[in-house]
């Protein structure tokens, strides 16, 4: 009966934390605690839209049209060998959306959130061809790579929410392993290269 819960409760955090719903949380946060939360709410709404539909609608939608082509159920379709097409739906959607955003002169800090989530996806799909890698653990690896860069960024101390942060993708990982969709070195690699993603992309771009 407790592996019962406890699956169904990875299930829950796997679910929820899907790699697909980090971008958009992280605008979510920068419009409500930078500067940004300033703009006017029709220019939020906007961007968010966008930024939906682009890393969020689009690339499930694909994917799962995808699935429905090959008559894959989601677990044959998460096979390593079979990543790849996935992989390649995702990025040229998140490609379309940063296009977008580019052409509508967003600061750059915030196409660095595209760009690093790009990075994560293509340096997934090349580690992908010799290891399954963890792109849930690869995005919760973002988000403390991204948040240690715009703490330098925006100058603030992120010791609170890099902790949560850690506990988040701790939780994502653990879930993925319970649920044998990875292994702790699949879920490590994917950490280790969003994290790296994460930072650089912010900070550098």
């Amino acid at each position: 009966m407790r592996d019962k819960y406890l699956i169904q409760a990875a299930k829950i955090v796997s679910l929820l934390f899907t790699p697909f719903y980090f971008p958009l949380m992280a605008f979510i946060a920068l419009m409500l605690f930078s500067y940004m939360r300033l703009l006017p709410l029709s220019v939020k709404v906007t961007v968010l839209v966008i930024v939906y539909v682009f890393t969020v609608a689009l690339p499930l939608l694909s994917i799962y049209l995808y699935r429905k082509i090959n008559g894959w159920t989601r677990h044959q379709a998460s096979h390593r060998t079979r990543r790849l097409v996935p992989y390649i739906l995702s990025m040229v959607c998140y490609g379309c959306c940063l296009y977008v955003m580019m052409r509508m002169s967003m600061p750059h800090f915030m196409s660095g959130i595209l760009i690093g989530a790009l990075a994560v996806q293509l340096i997934c799909a090349i580690i992908n061809r010799w290891v399954k890698v963890s792109t849930h653990s690869a995005a919760a690896g973002g988000v403390i790579g991204a948040l240690l860069a715009f703490s330098i960024v925006f100058d603030f101390d992120p010791t609170f929410w890099l902790c949560l942060s850690i506990l988040m993708a701790g939780a994502v990982g653990t879930s993925r392993i319970i649920l044998h969709q990875h292994t702790i070195g699949q879920v490590t690699i994917g950490t280790l290269v969003g994290v790296v993603c994460g930072f650089l992309s912010i900070l550098y771009v």
